[in-house]
């Protein structure tokens, strides 16, 4: 089966950000994210775990460049249009082009947070994917006890398909976790 991949837009203008493909030298101000908001990202996200250096910070953001362009995953990093300031990251992974449907992922820097950026940022990603990727479905996934992280489909219209027990181990590896699955449709 042959696939045309469509053509992804490389940035996104929302009222208040700006949303782009990493880039080389994105590394730094990724880092400094990082470790000014690990604590908050400890409990959820894997790459959290430990103190991530500078440079496989940037590693990981040359990957994630190369990953864009060869349409695998679609990570975008967040900037406030305002100051320039780079506050998180968003994107879709576990993309499936021949249905199409893929899954939403994201973290903010805990500078940002209770200012409704992500929001505002997965929003424009799920008008993206329905207007412009003709998805037919849209998931978010994230840990049942995440309330942060769920509070987003929530209020973005994704419907809870149902709860998942007993599905993963946590990212510390200590206790077993139940995902919360929501999705959107076309």
């Amino acid at each position: 089966m042959t696939i045309n991949l469509p053509e992804v837009p490389t940035k996104i203008k929302t009222e208040r950000l700006l949303l782009r493909m990493p880039m080389p030298g994105d590394g730094q101000v990724v880092n400094a994210a990082i470790h000014a908001s690990l604590d908050d990202l400890k409990p959820w996200l894997a790459f959290a775990q430990e103190e991530p250096s500078p440079q496989g910070t940037e590693i990981n953001q040359l990957e994630s460049h190369l990953n864009f362009l060869k349409r695998e995953v679609l990570r975008y990093l967040i900037f406030e249009k305002e100051t320039g300031n780079f506050i998180g990251s968003t994107g879709f992974h576990s993309i499936e082009w021949d249905v199409p449907k893929m899954e939403i992922g994201y973290w903010l820097d805990s500078n940002a947070a209770g200012k409704g950026y992500m929001i505002e940022a997965v929003s424009a990603l799920t008008d993206l994917a329905f207007a412009t990727l003709k998805c037919n479905r849209l998931e978010i996934q994230c840990d049942a006890e995440n309330f942060k992280s769920r509070a987003i489909p929530g209020k973005l219209g994704f419907i809870l398909e149902g709860i998942l027990k007993n599905d993963e181990r946590s990212v510390d590896g200590k206790r077993l976790t139940d995902t919360c699955i929501y999705a959107k449709f076309a």
